[in-house]
């Protein structure tokens, strides 16, 4: 390029440009005098091409408009379009995987990848990697899409950390669903600290990293440090002028309020996010939407209703290519229909789930579908093969480090042991739940992030005690 660097890592660089240079000059038949002239001389031009000098940035882009090209195109050889042809591949492939064309985006996405990193595109190349992530996690394709994440995290590892952001999000949501919910929310804490320290945080950044911290909150029983995201998400989504981002936002506060018991704050921001989604036709996010309000029917009792949006949300996201997330609806569907007298459906629904879940591939769903199946055949008085799923479930939540999710399971456990005598043995499963649900540093690895260096701005329905648990997701 036309400034910096020393050596021989410069001398390759001049040559490369004066490769450029002479070859596209030679193709257009032109002179070195005629490419110079009138504010260079032909001698210039010749040490240019030789590689003896290197051309400043001024004489790059007077070469690049007598040459018919772009400056890029001559210092970095990226071809004139190329980054234009990238965007625009870019937004069709987001295009169709909001709607129902996610199968096709993976092989756009790929073609796309190859082209930016022939050429060293590298921003648009991580940009296309984080897109091609989030499609391999819809379809469970968990430690690819990881792979895609941290690909792109390192080929913008020396650029402002705002760009950093939607790969480490894309990274930290790949841990979550692999089972290490506490590394996940390491991730998006320690970004979210180093971003306020640089004491001019990016609004919308910081916003995407709040809303994605909430579920992997919720996972490890951190309620209060969910709360206090959505609020300090709430204060920035007036400076962020992405709709998209800020529907997210409305979504991951519902799941907070949900969680809470206070539906008509939830329903609030539900619908302002449904409304967005159904506008712009993104139908795997407005899938996500139905699945939290067949939730929220769930808490309510009607559970009819629930099945319906719960049924909903499930074919919408197979038909947008989000089979892995399908099958997390089921595992909630099961519980709706194992509430309306339906077991042996619940049942079958989940022992077939289980065939794709488990450890490092949905391993708290895997234990959510186990520690259901333990309920169901609790509840027929098949004690034995209760017990055997509750300690199924079990591991895989000590794995993930769900600590609530945990204490729960080993509760039902206990009391299921107790209830048949066996005292010392439920004991030790009650101590086994509640020691880590107690333990100082089981929720995160560090204290929870400073909050942004922003004036409060209040927006909406404020969830400012906002509840502490959400859907099992």
């Amino acid at each position: 390029m036309a400034g910096g660097g020393t050596g021989e890592g410069a001398h390759r660089e001049a040559r490369r440009i004066g490769e450029r240079v002479q070859t596209l000059r030679t193709g257009r038949g032109l002179t070195q005098r005629q490419l110079a002239e009138p504010k260079y001389t032909a001698a210039y031009v010749s040490t240019v091409e030789a590689g003896k000098a290197r051309a400043s940035e001024t004489a790059l882009r007077y070469f690049a408009g007598k040459l018919g090209t772009t400056y890029d195109q001559l210092a970095t050889g990226v071809p004139a379009g190329l980054r234009a042809e990238l965007r625009e591949g870019l937004a069709s492939a987001s295009h169709l995987m909001a709607g129902r064309g996610s199968g096709e985006a993976e092989p756009l996405l790929t073609g796309l990848i190859e082209r930016a990193g022939h050429h060293g595109v590298a921003d648009l190349e991580s940009q296309l990697r984080v897109a091609l992530g989030h499609c391999l996690l819809r379809r469970g394709a968990l430690a690819e899409g990881r792979a895609q994440f941290e690909q792109a995290q390192a080929l913008v590892a020396d650029e402002p950390l705002p760009r950093q952001v939607p790969a480490v999000r894309g990274l930290a949501t790949a841990h979550q669903l692999e089972g290490d919910v506490r590394f996940a929310c390491y991730l998006l804490e320690k970004t979210i600290d180093e971003l306020n320290a640089q004491g001019l945080p990016d609004p919308e950044a910081l916003l995407l990293l709040y809303a994605t911290v909430i579920t992997p909150y919720m996972d490890l029983g951190a309620h209060e440090r969910a709360s206090r995201a959505a609020v300090l998400a709430l204060d920035l989504a007036p400076r962020v002028g992405d709709p998209v981002a800020v529907a997210g936002l409305h979504r991951s506060v519902a799941r907070t309020l949900i969680a809470g018991g206070r539906y008509d704050d939830a329903e609030t921001y539900l619908v302002k996010a449904q409304e967005l989604y159904q506008r712009r036709e993104i139908h795997s996010e407005l899938a996500q939407c139905h699945w939290m309000r067949g939730y929220l029917h769930t808490q309510h009792g009607r559970l009819a209703e629930a099945e319906d949006e719960l049924r909903t949300a499930r074919e919408m996201l197979r038909t947008t290519g989000g089979s892995f997330y399908a099958a997390q609806v089921e595992v909630e569907l099961a519980d709706v229909r194992r509430r309306r007298g339906h077991d042996s459906d619940a049942e079958q629904l989940l022992n077939t789930l289980l065939e794709g879940f488990g450890p490092g591939h949905g391993a708290v769903h895997a234990a959510a579908a186990h520690r259901l199946l333990g309920l169901i055949h609790q509840e027929r008085g098949e004690n034995g093969a209760a017990e055997a799923h509750y300690m199924r479930a079990i591991p895989l939540q000590e794995e993930a480090q769900v600590t609530g999710d945990l204490a729960d399971t080993s509760r039902l456990l206990g009391d299921l042991l107790h209830a048949q005598g066996r005292t010392g043995e439920a004991i030790a499963v009650y101590r086994r739940g509640l020691a880590r649900l107690s333990r100082p540093g089981t929720v995160t690895l560090g204290p929870a992030p400073a909050p942004p260096p922003l004036h409060p701005m209040t927006t909406g329905p404020e969830p400012t005690t906002a509840p502490a648990s959400a859907p099992e997701r």
